[in-house]
């Protein structure tokens, strides 16, 4: 999510206490990141420094503008659920809220939360209002990032989603999206996207993102919700839950796209927890976000506007969240 807006303030990069976090993803998936080892030895990993300056516009982007969703085709297009967006992922054809098969997760809800919206652009003055996440009042969303080229990030959150929902739709599970189809035309808002997987009783809930940072700063990382307790807002319960969610979704993740663990947050770890998410913070289910890969670097945007490694990264998600949902 590149983010410097509604739900985002620029996160300060980490440098501390990485042993634990690193013991704790590689024990979860003991293959995964020694697989990004082997990956990154070959020269598949490469580029950019670790330590480098933190994001210079993170999916919550501070000002919307109309040039980070493109032109109002582009908006319609990424709106479509009826189609991959390039034909090389399945196409979701089965209706929110609604099991596409009989598989190891059916009873099973999940929530997908394809951030931001390609209508956002057109309604400023609607995003741009204050809304409450219980720590503090935050922007109700904002427009998103978009690589040099112009391809907005609320397209591809979008066609990652319709991805994600018909894998998990064949493993059983019941899948709701917060918005699809251009309905609502902007947001919602924040507060209300918790409110969608709140209401559902999801089993797991995710938020689907691409980061805006600076060029050479590259690789994907997973947000999950630190401990707050503060007006509208109570973690505590989920915070345990939501940190497995996590750690399996970034193992997977690694293994199956060969996208690096972020070089520039989270010490190497691809985890990263915050406090200042209205999407987490007033979130009573588990749920986590992750910024998929970095739109501003040349090599994460070659694979971000590859629709093959759209697929790989649905995959990798949904195998984080399968993996969770049978142990849960």
């Amino acid at each position: 999510m590149s983010y410097v807006g509604p739900d985002f303030d620029p996160p300060r990069p980490r440098r501390t206490r990485r042993a634990p976090l690193t013991v704790a993803l590689a024990a979860l998936v003991p293959g995964a990141l020694l697989g990004w080892v082997v990956y990154d030895a070959v020269g598949g990993g490469s580029g950019g420094g670790s330590g480098q300056a933190g994001p210079v516009a993170s999916s919550a982007s501070s000002a919307p503008s109309a040039a980070v969703s493109s032109s109002p085709s582009d908006a319609a297009r990424s709106a479509s659920p009826s189609s991959s967006e390039d034909g090389k992922g399945p196409a979701a054809t089965q209706s929110d809220g609604v099991p596409a098969g009989s598989g190891s997760l059916k009873g099973k809800v999940v929530v997908i939360d394809p951030g931001h919206n390609p209508g956002n652009f057109r309604h400023t003055s609607e995003i741009n209002r204050q809304v409450d996440i219980g720590t503090n009042s935050k922007e109700c969303d904002t427009t998103g990032t978009s690589t040099n080229a112009g391809y907005a990030e609320a397209r591809f959150t979008l066609d990652v989603a319709h991805r994600l929902r018909a894998i998990l739709q064949k493993e059983g599970a019941t899948v709701k999206l917060t918005h699809d189809d251009g309905s609502p035309a902007w947001g919602p808002c924040v507060n209300e996207r918790a409110r969608i997987g709140n209401t559902a009783r999801a089993d797991a809930a995710i938020s689907i993102h691409a980061d805006g940072s600076a060029p050479g700063n590259r690789g994907f990382h997973v947000i999950m919700p630190g401990s707050v307790h503060a007006g509208a807002a109570d973690t505590r319960a989920i915070v345990g839950p939501s940190r497995e969610l996590g750690e399996r979704i970034a193992g997977d993740f690694v293994r199956v796209t060969g996208e690096p663990p972020s070089n520039y947050l989270g010490g190497g770890t691809g985890l990263v927890t915050r406090t200042d998410l209205g999407g987490l913070n007033l979130s009573t289910v588990p749920k986590v976000f992750i910024e998929c890969g970095n739109m501003r670097d040349s090599k994460d945007a070659a694979l971000l506007t590859s629709g093959a490694w759209r697929q790989k990264a649905a995959q990798g998600i949904s195998e984080g969240i399968v993996s969770f949902l049978r142990e849960s």
